[in-house]
């Protein structure tokens, strides 16, 4: 009877792996009746189970074991080493050039690109881009900018997708190249395996602490995919809301801030976990039209006359407009 109880005792522990068992859950599934000699070598068995590192007790001697997820030693030489993923930046409209920063930028399968903005500043007009760009990829949208509480594309959306007249987001035979889902929470449950996700954006308000297990989560479920996903931000930080957990997960981070006082955005290249050349801490400028197209992208630079305060001795800047930064000269 031992050695058919410990049979089935591991057999039900392999469809347990990852979580919590107790001893009285363990007994009821098994069908062992009080007074039993089963009922008490169950507790021997589990500590055996223990020392093979199959199972961890809780420590708190209250019969309550961790089911210890198996997993095997992987090969690592010998195996097919797969190329960089090209993912297509958006181009600015009045040029017809990708940004130029991208080329720089190396992405992996499974990378995650994360978006800290201001409200207002950017943040969606990027992610539409990066769908319009990859539409190759069969991107997947989601998040609170796109769909209302009835489950319907926001008018706002819809004209968005409008203005980006050089996007053919029908293919020949009338299906949409990209899918839209309702979701505005448990992103990773959502998430469509080894393709482009875009969220837009992730909200947890009064959680932000939680933001590194919600992006992990959603990495872990992206496979050979890339995922977007994009947060708010407050203005003048160097992070999105949930602080530096935002950064745990990120292979490539962009930063988008207001740029003066005319409505243009300033983009700042966060962190970057794989690169050409270095390109983190490198800032750009443009303005948004029509909510979706990116105009007059230039690289700007620190303000010398100022020192990238905007102010000098007699007031406001009159170099960079009060903006603390000018154009590059190339």
């Amino acid at each position: 009877m031992p050695e058919q109880l410990s049979s089935k005792l591991e057999e039900l522990l392999k469809t347990a792996q990852g979580k919590e068992v107790s001893l009285d859950q363990l007994r009821a599934e098994l069908r062992i009746e009080p007074g039993t000699k089963p009922w008490h070598s169950i507790r021997v068995l589990m500590h055996n189970l223990a020392e093979r590192k199959v199972v961890k007790p809780s420590g708190r001697k209250d019969g309550i074991y961790k089911v210890i997820q198996q997993i095997k030693p992987i090969r690592v030489f010998g195996r097919e080493r797969r190329p960089p993923v090209r993912l297509n930046f958006p181009t600015a409209r009045d040029t017809g050039l990708e940004l130029s920063f991208a080329e720089d930028i190396i992405f992996r399968e499974g990378d995650m690109v994360l978006l800290s903005g201001q409200s207002n500043y950017g943040k969606t007009a990027l992610c539409l881009n990066f769908c319009g760009e990859n539409l190759d990829m069969w991107p997947n949208l989601m998040g609170n900018e796109y769909t209302s509480v009835e489950d319907e594309p926001m008018p706002r959306f819809l004209n968005r997708l409008d203005s980006m007249d050089w996007v053919e987001w029908i293919d020949d035979e009338g299906q949409e190249r990209f899918t839209l889902l309702p979701v505005r929470a448990d992103y990773a449950e959502h998430i469509i395996k080894d393709r482009l996700n875009i969220i837009d954006w992730v909200n947890l308000p009064g959680e932000y602490y939680m933001i590194s297990p919600v992006m992990e989560a959603i990495k872990h479920e992206s496979g050979r995919g890339i995922t977007i996903i994009a947060l708010q931000k407050n203005p003048g930080v160097e992070y999105g809301r949930g602080g530096n957990l935002t950064k745990d997960f990120a292979d490539c981070e962009l930063l988008l801030d207001k740029f003066g006082e005319g409505g243009e955005v300033l983009l700042t290249i966060g962190k970057v976990k794989e690169y050409r050349r270095p390109v983190t801490g490198r800032t750009f400028a443009y303005q948004v039209a029509d909510g979706v197209k990116v105009m007059n992208f230039r690289e700007v630079v620190k303000c010398l006359p100022c020192r990238g305060t905007g102010f000098t001795r007699s007031g406001q800047c009159e170099a960079c407009d009060g903006k603390g930064k000018t154009n590059k000269d190339f």
